[in-house]
């Protein structure tokens, strides 16, 4: 009974880790780690090793590394300024909240747009800009979806094997 209570929690946590790939106020890598902390602590039979641990530390910083420098690069690559940088984050997570889950990708497009507008007056460089905010969350989500698949498959190999 314990057993599946507790599988219940880790497939929770994992799933809801999965939403908060288009639901970003949803720390997705905090509820990976609950979901192997529940499995380590309350099975208590030490299936997980050392090196799944220390991979998935290196995992989780390249995870909030490429999150920040993708954001970063492509609105610089396209044009954006500082302020559309912090525009697009605030954007995105005010999208979650305005028109979900189709804000996390309108709200920042129009914000960007809006704030380079006023800052650099030229309408093709804001367009870009604000092009580019949204492309840099899509890569980064992708990017986010792809480890924390390898994140959950290394997992279940790790206590399987």
């Amino acid at each position: 009974m314990v057993a599946t209570i507790l599988w219940i929690c880790i497939i929770a946590c994992f799933v809801v880790a999965f939403v908060g790939l288009i639901k970003p106020i949803i720390p997705s890598m905090p509820m990976m780690w609950i979901g192997f902390l529940i499995y380590q602590i309350g099975f208590h039979n030490g299936r997980l090793s050392w090196i799944f641990f220390v991979s998935m530390i290196i995992l989780t910083i390249l995870v909030f590394a490429a999150d920040l420098m993708m954001s970063q690069y492509f609105t610089r690559r396209f044009g954006g300024s500082k302020a559309g940088e912090l525009t697009a984050l605030i954007g995105v997570i005010a999208g979650c909240f305005i028109f979900p889950p189709f804000g996390i990708i309108i709200v920042p497009l129009v914000a960007v747009f809006i704030v380079e507008l006023i800052m650099r007056k030229d309408p093709t460089i804001a367009l870009k800009a604000s092009f580019g905010s949204v492309v840099g969350f899509l890569a980064s989500t992708a990017a986010q979806a792809i480890v924390m698949v390898i994140m959950v498959l290394w997992f279940f190999l790790d206590i399987l094997f």
